[in-house]
């Protein structure tokens, strides 16, 4: 149960000095109709799973381009659908309507808008870690702070801004497209474990308490 006396957060001069994430697992990038099938017969045996997207970046003013990637992973696996070569197929469609699997995601509204941009889908048994981590007294939203909070490991995000429909993903686009994925799965099963305590963090931010003078006002 949340404590409202608790607050979490970490600071971006705390977040600069954590060691950076590196992926322990494998990737593998679907970019043909087969690989995005058997991506997805794989994906549908695991309970849990964290996604995430990519859109290559526009530099034009009112431009925004379609979203390039879906990535979906597992503890050990990730998937890098590059849809803007397939298209939003049907199975990765199933994959996404799939009541039996757990998807976990942040920000996911803004992941539902660019995906409905390709195509249609209804979004079912979804987790929102923006959401989720509040209960655990985590003020943070974005992934890289909610994740060195639990984790003390920073994940980079240098890439962020590179190609996503370059004509080959380079190896730096594929780990960092993974991470964002992989975190959110970790990070959801780490807090649903119990293993967190949030009275414990070393990032509770203490609250200042008011000096008051002597006729007791503040």
């Amino acid at each position: 149960m949340k404590d409202e006396k608790i607050n979490i957060s970490i600071t971006k001069e705390m977040l600069s000095q954590l060691p950076t994430v590196v992926y322990p697992g494998s990737v593998m990038v679907a970019d043909t109709l087969d690989k995005v099938s058997s991506a997805v017969q794989f994906l549908k045996k695991h309970k849990i799973v964290g996604i995430d997207t990519e859109t290559k970046p526009s530099f034009r003013r009112g431009h925004t381009n379609k979203v390039s990637l879906v990535q979906v992973a597992t503890e050990r696996n990730a998937f890098l659908f590059r849809i803007h070569i397939t298209g939003f197929c049907s199975e990765l469609r199933e994959l996404f309507e799939n009541p039996d699997i757990i998807k976990v995601g942040l920000s996911l509204k803004d992941d539902f808008r660019v995906l409905h941009n390709v195509g249609d889908f209804e979004p079912v048994n979804y987790v929102e870690l923006q959401t989720m981590v509040k209960d655990y007294c985590i003020q943070d939203n974005s992934l890289q702070k909610i994740y060195a909070i639990l984790f003390n490991e920073r994940i980079s995000k240098s890439q962020r801004l590179s190609n996503w429909e370059a004509g080959t993903l380079t190896p730096a686009q594929q780990q960092y497209a993974a991470i964002d994925a992989w975190a959110c799965q970790r990070i959801y099963k780490y807090l649903k474990s119990g293993e967190f305590v949030p009275e414990d963090s070393e990032y509770v931010v203490e609250e200042e308490e008011d000096e008051y003078d002597e006729n007791g006002e503040i």
